[in-house]
């Protein structure tokens, strides 16, 4: 990947338009959210793309966007191709999956994509057996293995089918840089 000073801007840039877009959101009471995904709706297909930019409150963006900077700065350490793999991988994934899949709800949030790095995060180390990645996946695992649980349906307010179908695009992209 290119220099640490790109990777920061990236991270930040991509920060900031999360936080502007959620103060927009709160402004016109969460008229944004419109763009989430429907499962099964096809007029909500297109809206995986839109989906994870949106959050249901400002605790909603802050829950997700420490893991969000920090597993995406981990995941530009395998490379530039790789880590647009796994962002890749993980919106598809995780945005069919819920619109296969999901409940009836209009599913929001960045916590997809979060599961996606950490699938990825989690699983690529061990298939590249390079020390250096290794020791990533193993920190991951070790300080973020609770997060496995998000996966599993435990409240109705959260969509753990994007956790499980973004996790699974992870994993996927995880899979094929190992190839």
């Amino acid at each position: 990947m290119k220099p640490l000073s790109v990777q920061l801007r990236v991270l930040l840039t991509l920060g900031a338009l999360l936080i502007l877009i959620e103060v927009i959101n709160v402004f016109t009471a969460n008229a944004l959210n419109q763009f989430g995904v429907i499962p099964r709706s096809l007029s909500h297909l297109p809206y995986i793309f839109s989906a994870p930019f949106l959050h249901g409150s400002p605790s909603h963006l802050m829950a997700n966007l420490i893991p969000l900077l920090l597993f995406m700065w981990l995941t530009m350490q395998w490379g530039t191709r790789t880590f647009v793999i796994t962002t890749l991988s993980a919106l598809m994934v995780g945005g069919l999956g819920v619109w296969l899949f999901g409940r009836g709800a209009i599913h929001i949030g960045a916590s997809g994509m979060v599961y996606g790095y950490f699938g990825f995060l989690v699983l690529a180390g061990f298939k590249s057996k390079k020390i250096k990645y290794l020791v990533i996946s193993v920190l991951v695992a070790a300080l973020y293995g609770g997060m496995l649980v998000g996966i599993l349906p435990t409240s109705k307010f959260i969509s753990f089918e994007y956790h499980l179908f973004g996790f699974i695009g992870g994993l996927i992209a995880a899979w094929y840089w190992a190839r």
